[in-house]
């Protein structure tokens, strides 16, 4: 399998000018250091700020596509999607700062037909502390949820990820097309890397981590565009409960719906927390979408005689770092 090399980054931006003022000289040097063909895609997504005119003064180069309204990143990753023209993706916060030779050990997971994407390190903006790193995935009854993060300094190990977060993920653009680009239900944030990397599992492609490619991250994601607080925990939930939705089936699933009902829902609901029943109500609100995906799925699972369960997916990732020599921690 060759590799053209090239890459079209995709940074989602809601009122992020301070951000892109800071990072994306940095970032445009890496790129250009790397040799490949690349192009840089800003999705705006109806920013408040002066981002669009500090892009179009500042870079008029780059490729900006504004979005009229409000729509969450898993819009702005498919709009992005759609204008990239190179062979790979990178999907790059706008507070995230790339460091020299980030690509150089990342090309060779793309020489294999199995690779569905790649990210690296996470680091503090000022110091080594590693934010993100590989993940190990598992279930806790029918829920599923990180296990633990882990890196190795191997340089010859192949570290599998559960998830390829969208900080930071280097991704096969036709891969990406082929299996439906960001399901824009996970809308306006939260999950959506988690419920692709996982389709992406199912239909027999593979997430990597590569621990010498290193990024820094000012620490907090840059295109939050439904806040915090009560609502930002409801719309966390709500993905969790979408992703669980789409990927469990038969009995798993009746199983999980009660498992949240006597483990989640109830508890929360005596002691007041009555935001957990907004998530819920949600999930059942959008039940016509989430078969319409169930569907889109087993329609490609067919197409590429995959059948891979979400179970079959987190033993794989799980048996993969046996008999390897590795460091793990708790995010």
């Amino acid at each position: 399998m060759e590799l053209a090399k090239s890459i079209s980054v995709i940074i989602p931006n809601y009122n992020g000018r301070q951000l892109l003022q800071e990072y994306l000289p940095c970032n445009l040097e890496v790129m250009a250091a790397t040799g490949a063909d690349f192009e840089i895609i800003i999705v705006d997504d109806a920013s408040k700020d002066d981002s669009v005119a500090f892009i179009r003064a500042t870079y008029p180069a780059i490729k900006l596509i504004i979005n009229q309204e409000n729509k969450g990143l898993s819009y702005c990753y498919n709009r992005g999607t759609e204008a990239a023209r190179y062979e790979l993706i990178l999907l790059l916060n706008g507070d995230v700062k790339l460091t020299a030779g980030y690509f150089d050990q990342q090309w060779k997971y793309f020489l294999r037909w199995d690779t569905f994407g790649v990210i690296g390190r996470i680091i503090d903006m000022d110091g080594d502390h590693i934010q993100e790193a590989g993940q190990i995935p598992k279930f806790n009854g029918f829920m599923l949820k990180t296990d633990y993060r882990y890196y190795s300094k191997n340089e010859k190990d192949r570290l599998y990820t559960f998830y390829l977060s969208g900080s930071n993920a280097l991704i096969h653009a036709e891969k990406l097309r082929q299996i439906g680009g960001f399901y824009e239900l996970f809308s306006p944030f939260c999950g959506e890397d988690i419920e692709l990397s996982m389709r992406a599992w199912r239909l027999k492609s593979k997430c990597y981590y590569e621990h010498q490619a290193v990024c820094r991250r000012r620490g907090t994601p840059a295109t939050q565009n439904g806040g915090t607080g009560n609502g930002g925990k409801s719309v966390h939930f709500r993905n969790r409960f979408y992703l669980h939705a789409i990927h469990l089936n038969g009995f798993a699933l009746l199983a999980w719906h009660c498992q949240v009902a006597l483990t989640i829902l109830l508890p929360r609901l005596l002691i007041g927390q009555t935001g957990i029943w907004k998530s819920y109500r949600e999930l059942f609100a959008n039940r016509k979408i989430i078969k319409m995906h169930k569907e889109q799925i087993n329609e490609l699972i067919d197409k590429n005689d995959s059948h891979v369960t979400i179970f079959n997916a987190v033993n794989k990732i799980r048996k993969s770092v046996k008999n390897k020599k590795y460091s793990r921690f708790k995010s």
